[in-house]
């Protein structure tokens, strides 16, 4: 029943939504899986000439890398459509000027901050994206010892866990809550759920918050973030989605969905 009446309500709505934000990662495909439907909703979107943005807290990836992904799955995707966490990081760096960092990054993803001074003893900033099984007690002593000395926390996101094609996965939101217990300090958050980092999809959209809607697997960080900055909230229960942690979750989705599958139909197309 929750779901025929959030349905009927976001038809209401339809009309009054101008522009999406798509989760990636949980919504578009799971791991080298597409999810069904996928690539019809976005054509239809496409012809519809309902703007759209891709966005990912997905820290392992740079913004190409992610493009030829979508692209090797038969989703089409520019560069303009693409917001990352990675992105996001970049943009806050650039705006201090030239700020000395120690980054606990992928090579891959490092590669992208090679204009900043790397200093593995008082850096500006330390910077959490996701290192995988390189995480140990030495590397979080090590970050511990930085913040102590004066360096400032950054975490590209603090989710925490995701899915794979093999199953959940702790993510680094565990990592950055120990470093902000043992240093008294409170991490910047650069991705989701952080305003700007939605604000910014919004404004390359062109269409105000209350005209738009986030459409992602995250109860929390995807639709209680958005949420937060008036955007509508549509979960589906794809990717990282499961009902017992979305019961217990104080956010309300303006929908509830099965897939993106569904997305045009909840909205009137």
């Amino acid at each position: 029943m929750l779901y025929a009446i959030t349905l009927r309500a976001m038809r209401i709505l339809g009309m009054a939504i101008k522009g999406l934000l798509l989760d990636m990662d949980g919504v578009l495909y799971v791991g080298s899986k597409k999810i069904d439907g996928a690539s019809e909703t976005l054509e239809l979107l496409r012809e519809n000439k309902l703007p759209f943005r891709f966005i990912t807290n997905t820290t392992t990836r740079t913004p190409e890398s992610l493009i030829a992904k979508l692209e090797s799955l038969g989703l089409t995707a520019s560069a303009d459509e693409v917001f990352t966490a990675v992105s996001a990081t970049i943009r806050f760096l650039k705006s201090k000027g030239r700020p000395r960092c120690y980054l606990l990054l992928r090579d891959e993803v490092k590669v992208l901050f090679d204009e900043f001074e790397e200093d593995s003893e008082r850096p500006d900033y330390v910077i959490i994206g996701d290192i995988g099984a390189a995480w140990s007690y030495d590397t979080l002593n090590n970050v511990f010892n930085m913040l102590m000395r004066g360096s400032e926390l950054i975490c590209m996101h603090r989710n925490k866990y995701w899915q794979d094609e093999e199953g959940l996965r702790m993510d680094i939101g565990a990592f950055v809550a120990a470093l902000e217990y043992v240093s008294g300090k409170k991490a910047l958050v650069v991705g989701k759920p952080s305003p700007t980092f939605f604000q910014q999809a919004i404004d390359s959209l062109g269409v105000s918050r209350g005209e738009a809607a986030i459409v992602g697997d995250d109860i929390d960080s995807d639709v209680g973030g958005g949420q937060a900055c008036g955007l509508k909230g549509v979960l589906v229960r794809t990717g990282k989605y499961r009902n017992a942690y979305a019961d217990r979750s104080n956010v309300e989705p303006e929908a509830v969905i099965d897939s993106i599958k569904q997305l045009p139909k909840l909205l009137g197309m």
